[in-house]
This record gives structure tokens, sequence and C-alpha cells, in this order.
């Protein structure tokens, strides 16, 4: 098939897209960047002294062992979350093919733009990269830029924009491609994307 002059794989953008598939690499690139840092402190970890706060009978109270229990305000948390790891194996085809059909659905929307190169300088302009996208007629929409490798000028010049964001081919994955509107590719990136879903 082609997107504007460009001859591309149909094995890569004209899949059959599965909306599960997708919502599985996603869900597992989400999990995978959690921190994981959240800490609650257990009856045992609060400071407060473990001394019986009243008698066990005869006050006519409930029976408490100390101040530090759960269902005193400023006591531990019963079944808090603790510091763990988020991430989960997903099998490779898994994640190279919800790669195809990130980049299949946004081949049906006509939302893939090639271009030949970005031309910004020796130096990073945010000046220059907005005219850039204004040329291309979305300046206003969420973009997500693509490149062959990484380029600091490029990704500095961008940087500032909040819809905008740059990536390697390298970095390339499903969460962002769904998150833009729209797809410029340089078209170099294009053999390195083909080298990233072939399984």
């Amino acid at each position: 098939m082609k997107i504007g002059d460009v001859e591309v794989r149909d094995d890569v953008f004209n899949v059959k897209i599965k909306k599960h598939v997708l919502w599985e690499v996603v869900r597992w690139q989400l999990a995978s960047r959690r921190q994981g840092t959240h800490s609650t402190k257990t009856r045992g970890e609060v400071a407060y002294s473990g001394r019986k706060i009243l008698p066990q009978k005869g006050t006519g109270h409930a029976r408490h062992g100390e101040r530090g229990a759960p269902i005193f305000v400023g006591g531990g948390v019963a079944h808090g979350p603790k510091p763990r790891d988020y991430w989960y194996p997903l099998p490779k085809k898994v994640r190279k093919l919800g790669l195809k059909m990130a980049l299949s659905a946004r081949a049906k929307e006509n939302a893939i733009i090639f271009v030949d190169n970005i031309e910004i300088g020796e130096k990073p302009k945010t000046k220059k990269a907005l005219e850039f996208l204004k040329n291309l007629g979305i300046s206003e929409e969420k973009v997500l830029i693509v490149l062959p490798e990484k380029d600091e000028v490029i990704y500095r010049s961008f940087r500032n924009l909040p819809n905008v964001r740059v990536l390697s081919v390298e970095g390339l994955n499903v969460y962002d491609i769904l998150w833009s509107d729209k797809l410029v590719i340089v078209k170099s990136a294009l053999e390195g994307i083909y080298r990233r879903v072939e399984t």
C-alpha cells in the first residue's frame, strides 16, 4: 500500500486490528513504567507505644491493645500497599503484533505523514520546530515524531511543545502511537521500523 508517495509494507501498515491485543500491550507498558515505590506503615511500624491503652475488662469500652491499631486515626494501615515491581512478562510476538496494529490503526485514519527530514539547524530552536508543524498543518494536534536515531537538536527543539513527543525507532511504542493524533515519520526511519517488527 501507499501512504502519500511512500510505498509501505502491508504486513506492517495494513494489519487487521484487534483491540484486545492493543489493550494487552498498553497495559503491559504502563505496568512496566510504574515505580512501585508506594508504601504504608503497618501497625508494627507506626510510632506509637505498644502499651495497652485501657484495661481489657470493666471499662464499658471495646477491648483495645494499642494506639497504633488500624482502627484508630493515625494508626497503621491494614493491607496497605508496599513497594513492589509491577512488571510482568508479555510475549515478544504479542508486543510486535501490537506495534503493527498501532501503526495500521494510524494508517487507516490517514494520520501518518512521511517527511524527508526535519531542518532545525545546528542549535535547538523551538520556533523552527513550531514552523515545521505549521507547514504540515498539525500544530494544534498531538504529534509523535519518529526519527531513525536519537537526535539531541531535534529532541530539544520540540521538548517545550506540550503536544509533541519525539522518539527514535528504538523507542517507538504502542502507547505513544495511540496517544498521538498524527504520526510524523522521517522516511529513513522506515527500515528501522521494519526491523523492529520482524519476528
